[in-house]
């Protein structure tokens, strides 16, 4: 078996209510109104102006309940940011912690295995062949437990961003790449929608984009993305010789991106 896990702690919303479901799909950015029970989704939550907030993974537990997760640290920043406009709406929102397992690097075949257990969570996007677990439910079986360094080489592998770290609350959605997996085009309004939408409809590309690069030796991340001598963008996670980094849109970077 090649796959291995790692337990790790997200943030977690609680948002319970007969308004729930109406009020999260009026302020995410994907469809939340077709979440059916047991399903989950990811969805970014965005500022009026379009600038991220972070990114969520919104999970239907009941027509009344769903619990939201998210990278550490930002759990009551997207609780203050939903209950700026949570106006005569019934549900009640909290947050906490909670932790999890990352079981990474598996097979078409034992990603089917483990999405099928009971508690079972689709991670990041489908083709990664990644599944998540609540810590507490959780049996390893033959998979051996990875590092750190195994985890964050399958994520910067994955082209999958952390919130804080390859997006901040200064990123726009275009510049992610994660419009493919939490975005929706065709639901109603949201805070935030006119900028994507715009991006969209026009074909326009963000200033920068994060791309998944062969990193120079020795590079770290926050320092300059160095092309035939000239700075092209900056690298946000390195891991051995890949990195996440936002290049400029100007930028001919295809002599390092993988994948291009």
């Amino acid at each position: 078996m090649t796959g291995f896990y790692i337990e790790h702690v997200r943030d977690v919303l609680q948002v319970c209510g007969s308004d729930a479901r109406k009020f999260l799909h009026s302020q995410l950015a994907n469809d939340v109104a077709a979440l059916k029970v047991g399903e989950s989704h990811y969805s970014l939550l965005l500022e009026p102006a379009g600038k991220i907030t972070s990114l969520l993974r919104v999970r239907c537990e009941s027509e009344e309940s769903f619990v939201l997760d998210c990278d550490a640290g930002f759990g009551e920043i997207s609780a203050s940011r939903l209950s700026r406009f949570k106006i005569r709406i019934k549900c009640e929102i909290s947050s906490g912690a909670q932790r999890f397992v990352a079981v990474r690097g598996l097979s078409v075949n034992e990603y089917a295995e483990y999405l099928a257990r009971d508690s079972a969570l689709s991670a990041w996007r489908e083709k990664d062949f990644a599944v998540d677990f609540d810590a507490s439910n959780f049996v390893a079986g033959d998979l051996r437990q990875g590092s750190t360094e195994d985890f964050e080489l399958a994520r910067v592998m994955a082209k999958w961003p952390t919130m804080g770290v390859d997006m901040t609350s200064d990123s726009m959605p275009a510049e992610t790449g994660l419009t493919d997996c939490a975005v929706s085009f065709t639901k109603g309004c949201y805070p935030g929608q006119e900028l994507v939408e715009r991006m969209d409809s026009r074909g326009a590309k963000a200033p920068r984009q994060l791309q998944l690069i062969r990193a120079d030796t020795g590079a770290r991340a926050g320092e300059p993305v160095v092309l035939n001598g000239e700075e092209i963008g900056s690298y946000t996670s390195v891991c051995q010789e890949f990195a996440l980094a936002l290049i400029k849109r100007s930028a001919d970077s295809r002599s390092i991106e993988i994948g291009a």
